[in-house]
């Protein structure tokens, strides 16, 4: 028999969000809370990298939160959170996203993770993402006070593909933060980000829909790039 996990696991592949949810609800536990603030977060960016349903980022979190209640050490419950509270950022200015401390406290959680588990692909995927974006939000002097560098981020985006080099997830979010920082000066990388992503071996719904995304900035890169040589 396939098995509850086996069964939400297949829902979550297939892009089947609220059936995920639904067999997780079935399992009161911390692994089964972390799994359904995963597939909200899943289906809120599938909707959108930008602006996703604000909704499911506060369902998530809030089922993050009970699955750290339940073990407060819980790798996926602290990762969940963390990815929760940097799109709860995402739309905010730069004061309120300070006075919020969203930013702060997902950095500090996902180093948790990395002080337990050095090579976890999604600490390591985000924080990647996180020193990008945090470089371009706060500039030299606002980086500089969190600790945020491009260079940083380089380390932990290699650090990433050294543990699964075919994530086309972790490609695309790195090349979209690098792009929004400044596409003319980080080309090269941002293009090379990109193929990795949309030549993966995708395994998931959510995996396809990022190299798609990947393989729709590259083409419009290319293009840009075109024309400029003309």
């Amino acid at each position: 028999a396939l098995g509850q996990d086996g069964a939400r696991f297949i829902a979550f592949s297939e892009g089947r969000y609220t059936d995920a949810v639904a067999l997780a609800e079935t399992e009161m536990s911390a692994d089964a809370l972390a799994f359904s603030a995963r597939s909200l977060l899943a289906e809120a960016m599938s909707v959108s990298d930008f602006d996703p349903p604000i909704e499911n980022v506060e369902a998530a979190e809030a089922l993050a939160r009970k699955a750290l209640e339940m073990d407060p050490s819980h790798i996926e419950g602290r990762l969940q959170l963390a990815i929760a509270l940097s799109l709860r950022a995402r739309p905010l200015s730069n004061r309120e996203a300070l006075r919020a401390g969203h930013g702060e406290e997902a950095k500090d959680l996902v180093d948790s993770v990395l002080r337990d588990d050095p090579e976890n692909l999604y600490a390591n995927g985000f924080l990647a993402v996180w020193h990008v974006e945090v470089r371009r939000r706060g500039g030299a002097i606002g980086a500089s006070f969190m600790g945020a560098s491009v260079k940083n981020g380089r380390v932990h985006y290699a650090n990433a593909i050294a543990v699964d080099p075919g994530d086309a997830s972790t490609h695309w979010q790195y090349a979209r933060a690098l792009c929004a920082r400044n596409a003319k000066k980080y080309r090269n990388e941002i293009e090379q980000s990109l193929e990795a992503a949309f030549t993966s071996q995708v395994d998931s719904e959510l995996e396809r829909i990022m190299m798609s995304r990947a393989q729709a900035l590259y083409d419009i890169l290319r293009s840009e790039n075109r024309r400029t040589a003309e």
